[in-house]
């Protein structure tokens, strides 16, 4: 018989020490519900079937949520839910637990994006994930203002989590090997939108404009967004460089900026 070939964005891991590093970086978990996010054949699921007091794995391929189904059968604390973490109602299928929730995932590099915002709009529900993906996309989320990779994913990430980078893997950590390496990440859930005095939707939205175009300036930008020319030069905060670049920003400059246009 001729053996399945995994879809895109299934690269499974492999490597033994990688997957005790990815699942030690949780923390003690013996009291906690763990939400891992495509566990494919269970590397990480196994070692936290042992460790956590609620398991609850979201796998969308079904061949391997059964297969999961069948390996864990005897841990009841373990939980395969088939389908697209995408659609996933967190708060659904966390009920009846009150207390906050860990995540753990290996992400499909073409949704890592789309998975970070959708456990951003859900990080009431999440304390910390550990996650692994594409080292681009690490480098991106962790980045520092001023640099290359610095941009709206990273300055949204980090209006929703501290970021910590925590190790790359080789592709040969891998099977099949993606044609890329692999970094892992430690986010500890702690929005800023309080501490900067911004609201969540608009700020959210501003980070979209300012970022639209990296080559232009942020009043360039906000320009594009119709923000008028008199109304950005009257009411530019002055600790903000006025041909700055939104990428060279911090974001607490950001939020500045925001909040004297607001009024």
């Amino acid at each position: 018989m001729q053996k399945r070939k995994p879809k895109l964005g299934q690269n499974f891991l492999v490597d033994d020490e990688a997957r005790h590093r990815i699942a030690d970086a949780l923390g003690d978990v013996t009291a906690k519900t763990v939400v891992e996010i495509g566990p494919g054949h269970g590397a990480i699921t196994e070692i936290l079937a042992a460790r956590a007091r609620r398991l609850l794995c979201i796998e969308v391929d079904p061949h391997l949520a059964n297969e999961l189904r069948f390996k864990f059968r005897d841990h009841p604390n373990v939980e395969i839910a088939q389908g697209d973490v995408l659609k996933a109602e967190f708060a659904h299928l966390l009920k009846p637990d009150t207390a906050k929730a860990s995540v753990v995932g290996n992400l499909p590099y073409y949704i890592t994006s789309d998975i970070l915002l959708a456990l951003f709009a859900a990080c009431h529900l999440f304390d910390r994930a550990v996650l692994m993906m594409q080292r681009e996309v690490a480098d991106r989320v962790a980045a520092e203002p001023g640099v290359r990779e610095y941009g709206l994913l990273t300055a949204t990430t980090q209006m929703y989590a501290q970021v910590a980078s925590l190790f790359t893997l080789p592709p040969s950590a891998f099977s099949p090997p993606p044609d890329v390496f692999s970094s892992v990440v430690r986010m500890e859930f702690a929005p800023r939108f309080a501490e900067l005095a911004v609201d969540a939707p608009g700020f959210d939205t501003f980070l979209k404009q300012s970022f639209a175009q990296k080559r232009k300036t942020l009043a360039n930008n906000l320009r594009a967004a119709n923000f008028s020319r008199d109304v950005l030069e009257s009411n530019w905060p002055a600790e903000v460089p006025r041909e700055a670049r939104a990428e060279a920003l911090s974001l607490p400059q950001m939020a500045a900026v925001y909040r004297a246009l607001k009024t």
